[in-house]
C-alpha cells in the first residue's frame, strides 16, 4: 500500500504520467467535462469528496509549477477563495470563467469532485523538480 496521501489509483497514475507543462483539473460537481481530456470522477455526494481535501492530496504528489483559477472565483473583494492552497506560494493566474473551460480541453484530465461552491475549479500546471 501507498505511503503518500493519495490512494486513488487512476489519479495517482495520472499525474506519475504527468509532463512539465501537462494540465490537471480539479473540478466543481458542475464544471463540464470536454471530450478529450480523461475524466476521473470522484464526487459521491453534494461535497463529498471537497475540493480542498482532494486538492491536499493531489499536492502530495504533484510538482506544480503554475495554477490557473476562474477571476469569479476571486469574488467582489478580489480575495482568493478558501479552498486556494496558499502555502504553495504560487500566486494563481486569474482568467473568465469562459476562459478556464476553453483551458480545460487541453488538459491531461479532469477530476470531478463534489464540491458544490461556486466556481471551485483549479487547474495546476505541472513542473519538474530538478
Amino acid at each position: 500500500m501507498k505511503r503518500t496521501a493519495l490512494l486513488h489509483a487512476e489519479l495517482s497514475h495520472v499525474i506519475a504520467s504527468l509532463g512539465h507543462g501537462d494540465m490537471l483539473v480539479l473540478g466543481d460537481a458542475g464544471l463540464p467535462i470536454p471530450d478529450g481530456p480523461r475524466r476521473i470522477d470522484l464526487a459521491v455526494a453534494r461535497g463529498v469528496p471537497q475540493l480542498d481535501e482532494v486538492l491536499q492530496a493531489v499536492l502530495s504528489e504533484m510538482q506544480v509549477e503554475a495554477i490557473v483559477i476562474a477571476d469569479e472565483a476571486l469574488g467582489d473583494a478580489k480575495k482568493l477563495p478558501g479552498w486556494y492552497p496558499q502555502s504553495l506560494g504560487i500566486e494563481p493566474q486569474a482568467v473568465s470563467h469562459e476562459e478556464f473551460k476553453r483551458r480545460t480541453a487541453k488538459a491531461r484530465a479532469m477530476v470531478r469532485t463534489g464540491e458544490c461552491t461556486p466556481y471551485a475549479n483549479i487547474i495546476l500546471i505541472a513542473g519538474v523538480k530538478f
